[in-house]
């Protein structure tokens, strides 16, 4: 596919571009501009692997479901076997959506709501209801037109485009950072869902960094040092790191206590840290020692952005007699609010004339990085891997 380089002024990117101590961040209209999040959607969304949430709590066996995935609209099946698959949501008919976006429904049939054409889970066509003589009319050339999809950990993927290398090349090395948690075998606990009126890119930002922590997070700062940690080298399409627990921590709690057992799959290293870890393009995952910790971001508007946030146990600690995750819950949920608030007064100033590119924190280079790596997808046509860290040794957050 011809790459087309993003409606904005590549002057306006060179700032970001440069080298980490002179960078600095993307300009106000990549946060405001309608062309430019289309341009986004198509372009950095369409092509890559896009997270759609946990197949346990968005998927039962024969039952379907429509999400929106950049400018399109996806038709999801799982059949009793439990195989997902994907397809445009649009009969082959006319056209019609066979689910509004956002929609579910049950049986083991799909029906068009406008003239009736019926269609099998795994997409085939059933049935085409009155179409009358067709001599050249072929059952098997009229099923619906499939999409890429896989499973990871317990997450849903899609690729709309096709032209996306396989799931566990667009993971890298992540699938093994995340693999001691085991998130595949845990069940959500807490769903909080927000609508927050800021760019998707700004959240991104946010979860990169803890040069604002001591502003606006002072729970957070309580049970976690917001100078620790470090950066890690990623080999897929991620940005992250850790940062450590304060000495009479055990978790990420309002209390620094949780009510759970630590994770037994964890090195006496990872019992001690928290993971902040962003798959491009909307999935944030933050790995604890006794929980997991998921954001999915699904971009709205320049300047809206829906988030879902879960939090993750095992099964038999989740269904065990007496369990409360809520520890875990009421803490983020705290957390969140802080910083939904913080990028929304950074998404109203984006929109001023005033609005100027600042200069990157070494405390930042998650952030450069995740800059770094736009800027340039907006000038290449396409995204590409993040640059690796360089200061290793430096804070992650």
């Amino acid at each position: 596919m011809k790459a087309f380089p993003a409606p904005i002024d590549p002057r306006l990117l060179e700032p970001s571009l440069a080298e980490f101590r002179q960078s600095y961040t993307l300009p106000g209209e990549a946060y405001t501009s309608p062309e430019l999040f289309a341009w986004e959607m198509r372009n950095f969304f369409e092509p890559s692997w896009v997270c759609l949430g946990r197949t346990e709590g968005m998927m039962k066996p024969n039952s379907r479901r429509a999400v929106r995935v950049g400018g399109e609209s996806i038709l999801l099946t799982r059949d009793e076997a439990g195989t997902l698959r994907g397809f445009f949501n649009i009969c082959r008919h006319r056209g019609h959506e066979l689910l509004p976006a956002g929609a579910s429904a049950e049986g083991i049939l799909i029906q068009c709501p406008y003239h009736g054409w019926t269609y099998r889970q795994d997409g085939s066509l059933r049935s085409a209801p009155r179409l009358g003589l067709r001599p050249e009319f072929m059952v098997a050339d009229h099923g619906l037109t499939q999409v890429r999809v896989d499973e990871w950990e317990g997450w849903a993927f899609v690729n709309v485009s096709a032209g996306a290398r396989p799931l566990n090349e667009h993971l890298g090395n992540l699938a093994e950072m995340v693999g001691a948690w085991a998130p595949r075998d845990m069940v959500e606990t807490a769903r909080m869902d927000y609508v927050v009126e800021a760019n998707w890119k700004l959240l991104h930002e946010n979860y990169q960094e803890c040069y604002h922590c001591a502003e606006i997070h002072p729970e957070l700062c309580r049970v976690s040092p917001p100078t620790s940690g470090i950066n890690i080298a990623a080999t897929g399409m991620w940005i992250g790191g850790w940062m450590d627990l304060q000495e009479d921590s055990a978790t990420m709690s309002l209390t620094g206590q949780g009510g759970a057992p630590l994770l037994p799959g964890l090195s006496a290293e990872q019992r001690r840290r928290v993971y902040y870890l962003a798959l491009f393009p909307n999935l944030l995952i933050s790995p604890h020692p006794d929980y997991v910790l998921s954001h999915r971001l699904e971009p709205v508007s320049p300047t809206r952005t829906l988030v879902e946030c879960r939090t993750l146990f095992p099964r038999a600690v989740a269904e065990s007699e007496g369990f409360d995750g809520s520890y875990a819950g009421d803490f983020w949920d705290v957390t969140n609010r802080q910083d939904w608030a913080a990028c929304e007064s950074v998404q109203r100033s984006a929109a001023s004339r005033g609005f100027r590119p600042g200069p990157i924190s070494e405390m930042e280079e998650s952030v450069f990085q995740f800059f770094n790596m736009i800027a340039s997808g907006y000038v290449d046509g396409h995204i590409s891997a993040p640059r690796n860290p360089t200061i290793l040794a430096k804070p992650k957050r």
